[in-house]
């Protein structure tokens, strides 16, 4: 059977997305995860670039890649050197990398515009580059920049470079879609053409996502010869993106049955996906087919009904075979499946009918009116069911708050204070403590009364806060706009896990305390339940 190689250009053309920069400890994190994963390159990067990039060379002989192998990147030597002399190729061969990736203009409006050069000066900078690299890496490839624009306005010029790139040692020729332009059927048929003129040849592909076309125009090319795909995890890369790996993969093994990573790894990807974009320091893309959380999210109750019945029902595929899982959300759109699934996820075995389950219902859906979000916030969700099995302990109540903003000085940021009165046990902590702005302020307040009791608290912190004004949800006087209701979404997190929890009111302090409150309980609940698990284990 027939293997695609999978080029990652993550590290390198990524990195030309403008929210994404790495550090060389970054990148050698994430070639050492994609090496995990099982890609056939990684592209580190362009030594002759940029100090960095050669930082992460140097740094990467350290490293016994166990299936990727290191690509170092440049271009063909610049017009007014020789082969020999051009510090561009220098640096390649400097890197050490075994594999090396040059790439050239195949289009002549750069020949002309951009290099202002002949086209057969052009034809000799791709010959005597690739020659001169030729002898001292163990593989070469050329990638044809802008290759389909080119082909479209001078085909036979376009044909010419990569004859000349063949002849001259490459052992792939990767034609790129640079602009992201072309449609699938095009690039159908200029690779039947070009494999026609060049059939001895093997053909690589490299395309962004400007026309939201990279990752369809990646699979047509493979149908019509390609024997490599380049692209990068998530999409990552300059204007819209690169073609995404996260999604290529998975067509590649599950839909067209072309293997391109080694036997059981495919579980692998979704992991992947995460690692990357949290090494970024990128929130994930949700709806990312494949990979992303919602991608086996089912929200409506006739959809979970079903698919608690048959997953095939509302599932293209097992979630589990990219690593990925199953998720019932809560909202206004559930029924009885919603809650008896996600009542199983939490240890309870229900029965439709249930009493309980009704009034969960009910609660849920009168919550849901009133604004709360529990697709978006399964953490105050879970509290709720187990606070109302008795699950749950009351680990404290907030007797009072009080949060003073004062304005000393014109131009300078206010002062934020706040103060609460907290019930723990039988004992009551009146504390306060100042923060940068309200919810900081009643955050650092309520640590401040509560960690004496329970010092596992420090581990915890606010990751991310969301605020949405309601404008459907009116209050009952009618008033809206700066009176509206509004939801407080609070992300929190420690060494292991996120959390995220929800508030609603028309005043947004209240809102986020709510939130705040719900995220300090589930941090506590949970390492309850932990606690429980490993004495139970023990026993």
């Amino acid at each position: 059977m027939q293997s695609i190689q999978i080029y990652d250009t993550t590290l390198r053309d990524g990195t030309q997305s403008e929210e994404l920069s790495l550090s060389t400890e970054d990148k050698m994190r994430i070639a050492t995860r994609l090496d995990h994963l099982g890609v056939a390159y990684i592209e580190g990067g362009w030594p002759g670039s940029n100090p960095k990039d050669k930082r992460f060379f140097n740094e990467m002989r350290q490293y016994e890649l166990q299936t990727a192998r290191l690509a170092a990147f440049g271009s063909t030597h610049a017009a007014k050197n020789t082969a020999d002399v051009d510090p561009n190729l220098q640096a390649l061969l400097e890197s050490g990398a075994p594999v090396l990736t040059i790439f050239g203009k195949t289009w002549d409006i750069h020949v002309n515009d951009a290099l202002k050069i002949t086209l057969e000066r052009n034809l000799e900078l791709i010959r005597d580059s690739l020659a001169f690299l030729r002898p001292h890496c163990q593989e070469l490839f050329y990638d044809a920049e802008h290759f389909f624009d080119g082909f479209k306005t001078n085909a036979e010029y376009a044909k010419t470079c990569l004859r000349t790139a063949w002849s001259a040692g490459a052992d792939l020729l990767v034609l790129c879609d640079t602009n992201g332009g072309s449609l699938p059927e095009e690039i159908a048929a200029i690779m039947d053409a070009v494999s026609a003129d060049l059939p001895e040849a093997r053909f690589g592909i490299h395309v962004h996502n400007d026309c939201e076309l990279a990752v369809a125009n990646s699979l047509a090319a493979v149908r019509h010869g390609a024997v490599q795909v380049q692209g990068t995890i998530n999409g990552y890369g300059e204007r819209c993106g690169n073609a995404n790996l996260s999604s290529i993969i998975p067509n590649l093994e599950l839909k067209m049955g072309l293997p391109c990573l080694p036997p059981g790894n495919l579980e692998r990807l979704t992991g992947t996906s995460a690692f990357v974009s949290e090494v970024a320091n990128l929130r994930s893309f949700k709806r990312q087919p494949y990979t992303g959380q919602s991608a086996f999210t089912h929200k409506g109750g006739v959809h979970v009904a079903a698919v608690r019945r048959n997953p095939r029902t509302y599932e293209h595929i097992e979630p589990e075979l990219v690593g990925n899982k199953r998720r019932i959300v809560l909202s206004d759109l559930a029924g009885q499946s919603n809650i008896l699934f996600k009542a199983k996820q939490y240890g309870f075995e229900l029965d439709k009918g249930d009493p309980f389950v009704l009034e969960l219902l009910t609660e849920l859906k009168n919550r849901e009116d009133q604004g709360y979000e529990y697709s978006a916030a399964e953490a105050s969700y879970e509290l709720l069911v187990n606070r109302v099995l008795g699950r749950a302990r009351t680990y404290f109540r907030l007797i009072s708050f009080r949060i003073l903003d004062s304005v000393f000085t014109e131009g300078v940021a206010p002062f934020t204070e706040a103060t609460v009165m907290l019930r723990v046990g039988g004992v009551i902590e009146h504390t306060a403590a100042t923060g940068k702005g309200p919810v900081n302020a009643m955050d650092c307040a309520l640590r401040k009364g509560l960690e004496r009791f329970y010092p596992n608290l420090k581990e915890m912190r606010l990751m991310d806060f969301k605020v949405r004004v309601l404008a459907g949800v009116v209050r009952d006087d009618g008033n809206s706009g700066t009176a509206s209701e509004v939801r407080v979404l609070i992300e929190s997190g420690d060494q292991k896990s996120r959390w995220t929890t929800v508030g609603v009111s028309y005043n947004i302090i209240e809102a986020s305390r709510q939130a705040l409150e719900d995220s300090i309980n589930y941090k506590l609940f949970k390492d309850d339940q932990k606690k429980l698990t490993q004495a139970i284990r023990e026993i």
